[in-house]
C-alpha cells in the first residue's frame, strides 16, 4: 500500500513522542481501487426536478443525458459516477483526475478557472457546481445560454458528504439512488473511523499544503478540510491546536510551535519540493518530531481533500498509511 523509507527512529525524539509515533516513517496513503465503483443498479433519472439552488434560485432540469458536474475538489463528479451516471457526463474539473473520467474534455483549462467556451462547447443540458470554482461570470453566461446551474454548499466536512450526494442526486432525478449511496457513503466512514487505534495519546498531525514551484507554503486550521480527515482517523491538527484556521502562510516559528508528530501532504506538493528529502529543507520542518523521524505521510491531490463519495475509503488509506507498519 506504500513506500517505507525507515522505521519511527524512538531514541531520537524520547518516550513521549515515541508512544505516538508507531508506524512507517515515509509513507503514501492509496485507495484499494483508483477507480469509482458505481451504484448497481445504477440510477435511471426521473425528470424534470425542480431544486433549491444553494444560491438561493430555484432551478429546474429537465434532462440529465449531458452533465457537467465541477468544482474545485473534483467531488462533485465523482459523486455523479458513483450514482451510475458516468456515460452521461461530457467533460471534467481539473479535480477529476480518476480513470473512468480522465479522458473527458477539460472544462477548467486555465488551473481551476471554468471556461465559458469550453463549456457551451460541450452543449450541457445541466450543470453543478459550488461556490469553489468560477468565476461568476462565466456561470451567468452558461445560464444565459439556457443551461440549467445548480449550485451545491461547498461545506468541507465529513458531516456535509450527505446532503452533497442528496443535491446531487435531486438535481438530476435520481434521489432515490442518492439515499442509496448516502448509506454506502457513511457506512464506509463509519468503519474507517473505527480503524483508529484506542487507548494511546493522539498523534499531532499538520497538513501543509505546498507548491514548491509557485512559491506556495501554507499550513492548514480549523476549517481548512484536512482538519476534518486528521480527527476522522483519531488525531489531532496541529494547525487547529496553535489557533490557525483555514490556511495561513507556514513559518518556521509556527511549525516549531505545533510540533507535528506526522506532517501529511498532497502528493504533487511533496513531489513539488523535491520528496521528502527536500521538504526537510524547509525551515522548521527538521526541528519538529516529524521531521526528526521523517514521519511524512503524502495522498493523492484528488483523494485527500475531496469529500466526495470516496470518503470513507480517504478515511481508511490515511489511517492506514499513519498507523500500519513497514512494509
Amino acid at each position: 500500500m506504500f513506500g517505507a523509507a525507515g522505521c519511527t527512529a524512538v531514541s531520537e525524539v524520547g518516550p513521549e513522542v515515541a508512544a505516538t509515533t508507531a508506524g512507517c516513517g515515509v509513507a503514501t496513503a492509496k485507495l484499494t481501487s483508483a477507480d469509482i465503483t458505481p451504484l448497481d443498479p445504477k440510477a435511471t433519472p426521473a425528470l424534470p426536478a425542480t431544486v433549491d439552488s444553494a444560491d438561493g434560485r430555484k432551478v429546474t432540469v429537465t434532462s440529465a443525458d449531458r452533465i457537467l458536474a465541477v468544482n474545485l475538489y473534483g467531488s462533485l463528479g465523482e459523486i455523479v459516477f458513483s450514482l451510475g451516471l458516468g456515460d452521461r457526463v461530457i467533460g471534467r474539473d481539473t479535480s477529476t483526475m480518476f480513470p473512468a473520467a480522465k479522458k473527458l474534455p477539460l472544462v477548467t483549462p486555465q488551473g481551476h478557472d471554468l471556461s465559458a467556451e469550453a463549456i457551451l462547447r460541450l452543449n450541457p443540458t445541466v450543470l453543478l457546481a459550488d461556490d469553489s470554482i468560477g468565476p461568476p461570470t462565466v456561470l451567468d453566461q452558461v445560464r444565459q445560454a439556457g443551461i440549467p446551474v445548480v449550485i451545491v454548499d461547498d461545506e468541507q466536512t465529513l458531516a456535509a458528504v450527505p446532503e452533497h450526494i442528496r443535491a446531487v442526486a435531486a438535481a438530476l432525478g435520481v434521489a432515490e439512488a442518492g439515499e442509496r449511496l448516502v448509506t454506502r457513503v457513511q457506512g464506509e466512514i463509519d468503519a474507517a473511523r473505527k480503524t483508529a487505534p484506542a487507548g494511546v495519546t493522539p498523534l499531532k498531525i499538520a497538513f501543509l499544503y505546498v507548491r514548491g514551484t509557485a512559491g506556495v507554503y501554507l499550513i492548514g486550521g480549523r476549517g481548512a478540510g484536512s482538519d476534518a480527515m486528521i480527527g476522522a482517523i483519531g488525531a489531532l491538527d496541529a494547525g487547529s491546536a496553535i489557533g490557525l484556521t483555514k490556511f495561513r502562510p507556514l513559518t518556521s516559528e509556527g511549525l516549531i510551535n505545533a510540533a507535528p508528530d506526522v506532517i501529511l501532504m498532497m502528493t504533487e506538493g511533496l513531489n513539488s519540493v523535491g520528496g521528502v528529502d527536500g521538504l526537510l529543507k524547509l525551515a522548521g520542518v527538521a526541528q519538529t518530531p516529524a521531521g526528526i523521524n521523517r514521519r511524512i505521510v503524502d495522498m493523492d491531490d484528488g483523494v485527500l481533500l475531496n469529500f466526495g463519495a470516496r470518503t470513507g475509503q480517504a478515511v481508511a488509506a490515511l489511517a492506514k498509511a499513519v498507523y500500519g507498519p513497514c512494509d
